[in-house]
């Protein structure tokens, strides 16, 4: 069993079978003629509860056929055109270089001698990161898992740097179409059930910074702390970007500490056509950017920024087997202190060879195609009359839905966008997702693909009309 190891005596055996891996998904990129094949629960768990973990194969060929069988095959492929649903992002392959790279050396980021030049690769990474953000001399960061990691550990720091309060008096304000992962944070933060106070939006889903103020003001009136402001950068559901200048304005004259989650708009710090519309993110104590979502990162590339490296405290904790309080002295850069987790990947490997490959514009400039692409999407579907659009995107995000021309109640046309969205991935002609707005039942493009076009949008279009045509026609065919 140790020639299974990577050792020195076993490095033709590692390109052997890395490199059968890699043609495997060669080929099953190349023959994807859908994102999806629309295999079902039912008809994918049999085969999987089949195989006898217990009793390997011993060859990997084999397990590779077998792989085939249960997850290559089947693969939902963010790469292919037509896949409009979350927000996953096809990868850029210096980052897939990476991937192979950190993987194989298995670096692990929570001490220097563990990882050493891994360290400060990261560390020169936030620097860059923070200097696109402007935060200034004093910021710092850690890479993390994802955006509902960075909210927490961010929202840690601010329960902290809270001057005053009890848990149950303090709160955090965000958009009431922020990310949910601020309830579930204050929820392990051991803020009570009430502390997240959502702040209604205009009609742009953008956070209503009048209502902020009213929200702030009766906060300070009834003894409570407001100890956050969450604006977003980049909503999930509308890519919608808070007023972030007058947000800062209302959190500086409150004492409020202000997290952007830009999880989604971070893209536009590489961006020359739109970078603007992150004015005001400069003035954030903390922000969340992921990578890989806008940066075309495979997940996972996650970092919360913050403004003052000194507030990182209070993720430290010291261990002598670990990261011994002698070592501060010593100046030996321990990435533990800083972060929440602490065994961890070396996820910006995959960064720096992207950056150093291609560039920060070259990252920007797909981010800007898919950007100007759902611009035209929703000039698209405001002009098509068998469809409802909500918003004009600020990012690569479009909420819509199917409206018959002929009188259907409310209730038939949720069912109608319901029905086209499943009929759409049970055939795997292409992958949308939905969401609710104001309690109706809405569909979504969210468009990260620069391979995507125009016309795989009116097709999806035309696709998503057949199938709430045909649930409509059915449904009146039982009611007559």
């Amino acid at each position: 069993m140790r020639s299974h190891l990577l050792n020195d005596t076993t490095t033709d055996r590692y390109r052997r079978s890395v490199t059968e891996g890699i043609e495997r998904v060669a080929a099953g990129l190349t023959a994807a003629e859908r994102p999806f094949t629309g295999v079902t629960p039912d008809g994918l768990a049999p085969l999987i509860e089949a195989i006898d973990l217990d009793h390997p194969l011993h060859d990997t060929t084999a397990a590779l056929d077998e792989l085939e069988d249960v997850y290559l095959r089947d693969a939902v492929y963010f790469h292919h055109p037509r896949y409009l649903a979350h927000l996953n992002c096809p990868v850029v392959i210096p980052a897939v270089l990476g991937e192979a790279v950190l993987s194989a050396v298995n670096s692990s980021l929570d001490t220097w001698d563990q990882s050493a030049g891994g360290t400060l690769i990261e560390r020169r990474l936030i620097d860059w990161t923070a200097g696109r953000l402007g935060l200034g001399p004093a910021a710092d960061g850690v890479f993390t898992s994802g955006g509902t990691q960075s909210n927490l550990q961010a929202l840690l720091l601010a329960r902290e740097e809270a001057k005053a309060g009890c848990p149950e008096q303090l709160r955090i304000l965000t958009s009431e179409a922020g990310h949910f992962s601020v309830r579930k944070s204050a929820k392990l933060l051991g803020l009570g059930p009430d502390a997240v106070l959502p702040v209604p939006c205009d009609r742009d889903r953008r956070m209503q910074t009048l209502a902020l103020a009213q929200e702030l003001a009766r906060c300070t009136h009834e003894g409570l702390v407001p100890m956050a402001v969450v604006a977003t950068a980049g909503t999930t559901d509308f890519g919608s970007i808070d007023p972030l200048a007058e947000i800062a304005e209302l959190c500086a004259r409150y004492g409020a500490w202000l997290h952007v989650d830009a999880a989604y708009g971070c893209g536009l710090l590489v961006s020359r056509r739109n970078r603007h519309l992150l004015d005001g993110i400069e003035r954030a104590d903390s922000v969340t950017v992921d990578y890989h979502k806008s940066f075309f990162q495979p997940v996972s590339s996650s970092a919360v920024l913050v403004r003052d490296a000194a507030v990182l405290r209070h993720a430290t904790y010291h261990a002598d087997y670990l990261n011994p309080r002698r070592a501060i002295e010593e100046r030996i850069p321990n990435q533990v202190d800083k972060s929440l987790q602490t065994t961890r990947r070396f996820d910006a490997l995959k960064l720096w060879l992207t950056l150093r490959i291609m560039g920060a514009d070259g990252i920007g400039e797909l981010f800007d195609e898919v950007c100007a692409l759902a611009a035209e999407g929703w000039r698209m579907l405001a002009a098509d009359p068998r469809f409802d659009v909500v918003v004009r995107p600020q990012l690569s995000t479009l909420v819509f839905r199917y409206v018959p021309a002929a009188a259907t109640g409310q209730t038939g046309i949720d069912g109608a966008n319901l029905y086209a969205r499943r009929a759409l991935f049970s055939s795997g002609d292409a992958v949308v997702a939905s969401t609710t707005v104001d309690g109706r039942h809405y569909l979504k493009f969210t468009l990260l693909n620069p391979e995507t076009t125009t016309g795989d949008i009116a097709a999806v279009l035309d696709l998503i009309s057949g199938h709430a045509e045909q649930y409509l026609g059915e449904n009146l065919d039982r009611a007559c």
